[in-house]
């Protein structure tokens, strides 16, 4: 009886059980939800803060500063003010739904301790950045935005040098994974890979998540493969090389620089856009500061955010395209596609596998676990295993 990769396909996903299915797909429905409503609180806080003119009266207090640190001051203060604004729903997003779900069972004071570095970390960064901006309007001109693409390719790969080495190890213990048959396996597809293998790493995820991941990081030197220990203890052997190979898979075929490109440009255009709009949008909320007045920050902040929502499907759609290249390298170097296929099934728990198309589409960063599994199956049935003669 010959192999029949959708039938195999769908005795993986049924497995789950249709209770698992259906809170999977609540689950997924919700998050989409939840990144529309995300861009109404974003203008929600917009109208807060430029009605009661905060940041008009921050900047007063600041006028006979240089335009350096006046500026800095009153982007971090509007990062940081607008985070304290934003915390009930950021604990309902973030910590509330996800223990619901059973996604995490992080404590909500530890929840708090680590969203409070990573505020300082993201007011440190975020104001450095929007001076840079500030500072190209203020003396590129009109053409001010073509520069922003070169300044945001600076910050990401800033970002990603420093995280794995400065900024990760503040949120989870990284150590190289225990001495054993996994250590084993995964030091030899590091070297067939060409990847050192001290550069693979296990992290103790379960901190903030229970869901199975793994991921790349890092850039240059400071590159790195790390395993979260959700997915060392609830996987098999196999399931964790044919992660792991997904994950050299990244790694080798550069789909970290892919980032750095595809984000710099979409600066660019981001940018070029809210230049044209700002002063209409700035208008409706009532605010009279130019693009290139701090002032106006909170209503730059917005356009940003609505115009990461509307470019969801954009990015979404290479980053669907990268991942699908990882899980063929997985199966062409490690050539495990049912350990993939459970390992992918693994993942079911916290993104919906069957989506319609649309949702995919706008939605999904990765294919669909239905769609993944379904080319693992395809893999198999097109590379039976080779059958060893028995000895005469």
């Amino acid at each position: 009886m010959s192999f029949d990769p959708a039938a195999a396909t769908k005795a993986y996903i049924d497995a789950l059980g249709p209770e698992a299915l259906a809170k999977a797909a609540d689950y997924t429905r919700g998050s989409e939800w939840l990144s529309f409503w995300g861009v109404v609180v974003a203008g929600l806080v917009t109208y807060l803060f430029v009605r009661l003119r905060i940041l008009d009266r921050i900047d007063a207090k600041l006028g006979k500063r240089g335009f350096a640190l006046r500026t800095f001051l009153v982007c971090a203060a509007f990062l940081l003010l607008s985070a304290i604004v934003t915390l009930p729903w950021d604990l309902y997003t973030g910590w509330w739904r996800e223990t619901a779900y059973g996604r995490t069972s992080q404590p909500l004071g530890d929840y708090l301790g680590q969203g409070a570095i990573g505020l300082v970390i993201g007011v440190l960064l975020g104001a450095l950045f929007f001076l840079g901006i500030y500072a190209l309007i203020r003396r590129a001109g009109k053409r001010w935005w073509i520069w922003s693409g070169g300044l945001a390719a600076a910050a990401i790969s800033l970002i990603l040098l420093l995280a794995p080495v400065v900024i990760e190890p503040l949120f989870n213990d990284y150590k190289p994974v225990p001495a054993g048959p996994v250590r084993d396996a995964l030091v030899v597809q590091a070297k067939e890979a060409g990847i050192d293998p001290g550069r693979i790493y296990m992290f103790d995820g379960s901190r903030q998540s229970n869901n199975f991941t793994a991921n790349v990081s890092g850039l240059g030197h400071s590159a790195r493969i790390a395993i979260s220990d959700v997915a060392l203890k609830g996987a098999s052997l196999d399931e964790v090389k044919a992660v792991t190979g997904h994950e050299i898979g990244h790694y080798v075929l550069g789909h970290v620089w892919i980032i750095v490109i595809v984000f710099s440009l979409l600066a660019v255009l981001l940018f070029f856009l809210a230049d044209r709009i700002f002063p209409r949008v700035a208008r409706a909320f009532g605010s009279d500061a130019g693009i290139g007045d701090p002032r106006g920050f909170p209503v730059l902040m917005f356009l940003l955010s609505l115009f990461a929502f509307l470019a969801q499907p954009v990015l979404n759609t290479l980053s669907r395209t990268d991942e699908s290249a990882a899980d063929a390298y997985s199966l062409q170097t490690v050539n495990l596609p049912d350990a993939l296929a459970s390992a992918l099934v693994k993942t079911a728990e916290y993104r919906s596998p069957r989506p319609n198309a649309v949702e995919e589409f706008v939605f999904y960063s990765h294919p669909s676990v239905e769609r993944r599994v379904r080319a693992a199956m395809e893999w198999k049935a097109a590379h039976p295993p080779v059958e060893t003669p028995a000895p005469e």
